[in-house]
């Protein structure tokens, strides 16, 4: 038998306490049940004449609320649809989207979800999550006391909106990704929604359209950088911490200048992730390595080129970079010889000026690269013949037939992965580059990574250390379907996420438990009891039965 999960409110089976009745129950997204109140809980929360008097299932709530999704008019309107479905209905809401989550995974995330927060001042409706801004850095305690106490908040994701999905600063609407991310928590690894807490960091915003908008609900001033700007992310991560001491703080969507900086600056001192340099890292390196076996090429032998030296791009790279010097044996700068690194300039090279922190480990030294040999894409891949080519770019069409078939020429199997989001901004569609290369290319787009977060909440890690991480990575690997037969993606599908985010959740717990960076007592040493401990505290989207509790 698998251990108890603990003394903490994440099991997921049995009655649920509730403080409300009547019209205030059925407005409160958590408990609201709608229709499907059985005829004891109408009686017990005097519900009685406040509803249609037919009970229904929630699977027929589904089959309804799926009808009236499918007649709206376009994406963006479905997700209206479903943002207000989410705000009434919590347990609908999720089931109806786990039931249709490959059709409805691009309206709740990218890339529908960049058009909901270009607009979301002309969309607003009813405010969600916690709203901090720049004006008022000593108040944020007061602000996060809103949210519960001490045990109550697992998981935070946090955004300052500078650089959102491919789309930019986008202001205060940035609490929209902060959202989206903790939808696909819930969805992918079963983390519970009333124990997680959307921020934006409102630091102002550099958007034109934005500042001139009229409506616009964010601070109407330019975004603050420099010393200001660090102290009010210091004054979020501390007061973060004190209200919500076991949390763990996910970092979404931060500008390229500060995304590295905050990520190293408290990664030591916190259980906390950058999913644009850690988690697409994770996901990327996981479908490499699975290419890397189907083609037969080894890591110590791999070369890499990557189109996009952003805060995506680099991550990626430092994640390579780490397991080529831990399986080669090799120093991590010389690892990060394999990597060649291209922004707008071309070439990362050391004489550039602006260099970013995460840049500069993969700047070439310009004696090794001559301004005459050619510093753009194609003159890259004709020199290095590179087996892999990653695009983070967000430049549309980047990878054209002749880079394609270039690359093609010299290697095998190459493997090409257009990452950049959302999907019209992917550097090649995958039917040209199998159409280039004559079908041998091994391909992936950008893909949601189970997230990591379930293994560290569960432990309550006090840190997020890079053993853990290639914990993640070796789980979603094994996970590869292309690992089996050649012809298959090299990734899972997004519908079996829920089981490997079990097995991800497992391999960071071992990790944890072993580096001792776990805190939670009775955790199961491993194997079905580790499994079914961690299935237990996986939240689902079903009716629990209510029981009547009254405030003092």
């Amino acid at each position: 038998m698998a251990s108890n999960p603990g003394h903490r409110s994440r099991a997921m089976r049995g009655p649920l306490e509730c403080p409300y009745e009547a019209s205030a129950l059925l407005q409160s997204s958590q408990f609201n049940k709608g229709s499907a109140f059985p005829y004891e809980e109408r009686t017990a929360f005097n519900l009685h004449g406040l509803l249609p008097p037919n009970i229904q299932s929630l699977d027929d709530q589904v089959q309804r609320a799926y009808q009236q999704y499918s007649s709206r008019q376009d994406d963006l309107a479905k997700n209206t649809f479903l943002a207000s479905m989410k705000s009434q209905n919590e347990v609908l809401y999720y089931k109806l989207v786990q039931s249709h989550l490959k059709e409805m995974f691009g309206v709740i995330y990218t890339p529908t979800e960049g058009d909901a927060i270009q607009n979301y001042s002309r969309l607003f409706r009813k405010p969600e999550g916690c709203f901090l801004d720049i004006r008022n850095p000593d108040r944020m305690e007061a602000y996060l006391s809103h949210f519960g106490t001490g045990d109550d908040v697992d998981y935070i994701v946090v955004s300052d909106g500078e650089e959102i999905l491919g789309i930019g600063d986008q202001g205060v609407g940035a609490i929209l990704i902060s959202v989206a991310k903790l939808v696909i928590t819930t969805l992918c690894a079963g983390i519970h929604p009333a124990r997680q807490l959307p921020v934006v960091l409102d630091c102002g915003t550099n958007n034109e359209d934005l500042l001139r908008d009229e409506l616009y609900l964010g601070l109407r001033q330019r975004r603050v950088a420099g010393k200001e700007y660090d102290e009010f992310i210091e004054h979020f991560v501390h007061a973060a911490r004190k209200r919500f001491p076991h949390a763990y703080i996910h970092f979404e969507d931060f500008g390229l200048h500060n995304a590295r900086r905050i990520l190293d600056k408290y990664q030591t001192q916190i259980p906390c992730f950058n999913d644009d340099i850690q988690g697409t890292g994770c996901v990327t390196l996981a479908a490499m390595m699975a290419a890397l076996h189907v083609s037969s090429v080894k890591l110590k032998d791999v070369r890499v080129v990557i189109f996009g030296a952003g805060t995506a791009g680099t991550g990626i790279a430092d994640q390579i970079a780490d397991t080529i010097a831990t399986e080669a044996q090799r120093s991590k700068s010389e690892a990060s010889k394999q990597i060649w690194c291209l922004d707008k300039p071309g070439l990362l090279v050391q004489s550039l000026e602006g260099l970013t922190t995460g840049q500069e480990p993969f700047a070439r030294n310009d004696e090794e690269w001559p301004e005459n040999t050619g510093r753009d894409l194609l003159a890259v891949v004709k020199h290095v013949k590179p087996h892999v080519l990653i695009g983070t770019s967000t430049k549309p069409k980047a990878f054209t037939e002749e880079i394609i078939r270039e690359m093609a020429q010299h290697v095998e199997r190459p493997i090409i992965f257009p990452l950049s989001n959302p999907t019209r901004l992917h550097e090649a569609q995958p039917d040209d580059i199998y159409k280039w290369t004559d079908g041998r290319a091994l391909v992936a787009t950008g893909s949601p990574f189970p997230p990591i977060g379930l293994g560290v909440v569960l432990s309550r890690a006090k840190l997020l250390s890079k053993t853990m991480l290639v914990a993640a990575v070796e789980a979603l690997k094994a996970r590869s379907p292309a690992l089996q037969d050649a012809r298959r993606p090299l990734l899972p599908d997004v519908e079996d996420v829920r089981d490997i985010s079990v097995d991800i959740a497992a391999a960071v717990i071992q990790c944890a438990v072993h580096e001792g960076l776990a805190q939670e007592d009775g955790i199961p040493e491993g194997g079905d009891d580790l499994r079914e401990w961690i299935k237990a505290q996986m939240w689902e989207p079903v009716y629990r039965p209510l029981v009547r509790v009254i405030d003092d």
